[in-house]
């Protein structure tokens, strides 16, 4: 990821972003320029859309995929997860129809540029969302999972390898 030098407001980032042919993140006045992904990680994406779309059917939830802004007030965080589960209604940001605040599921497909970053700072903005209650980190290396999930005021993790069934809990699925 490559910042922009110089801050800038969250209305200049916006009418930035409108005008754009590549996606970036807002942090805190800094504008990131987002990379592109590989195959796999496209194809993770792909095979985890389809599941969450089987298992989420006649459920009032709305799956959204890497081009859907997320916006993280406390933080003042503009960020693209890679993918995200939220409840319908959809609540947007105040002013918006194209940004939204209220996930309560986000998975990352992770990438040895940005692994650090999801583990650590975004997954630290994420919690501050009121309504976030399960977080997944998806190994392109190798059949490997990071499932977070909110219990109270504590998360728990479970690591999942090779062909075990993760639930989730807070879409019951």
């Amino acid at each position: 990821m490559t910042a922009l030098t110089g801050k800038y407001t969250l209305s200049q980032y916006f009418e930035r972003e409108i005008q754009s042919q590549t996606r970036h993140e807002y942090l805190d006045g800094k504008i990131i320029a987002m990379t592109g992904g590989t195959p796999t990680h496209n194809r993770i994406i792909s095979n985890l859309l389809v599941a969450l779309y089987t298992g989420l059917k006649n459920q009032p939830y709305a799956v959204f995929v890497t081009d859907q802004r997320l916006w993280i007030p406390e933080r003042q965080i503009a960020t693209y997860p890679d993918i995200m589960v939220m409840p319908e209604p959809l609540t947007y940001q105040e002013g918006r129809k194209d940004t939204l605040i209220n996930p309560v599921l986000i998975a990352e497909v992770l990438s040895a540029s940005t692994a650090n970053y999801d583990r650590e700072e975004k997954f630290a903005a994420y919690r501050t969302i009121a309504t976030f209650q399960e977080y997944l980190l998806i190994s392109q290396e190798k059949c490997y999972i990071e499932h977070f999930q909110k219990e109270g005021e504590r998360w728990l993790f479970t690591a999942y390898e090779s062909d075990r069934i993760i639930h989730l809990n807070s879409l019951r699925v």
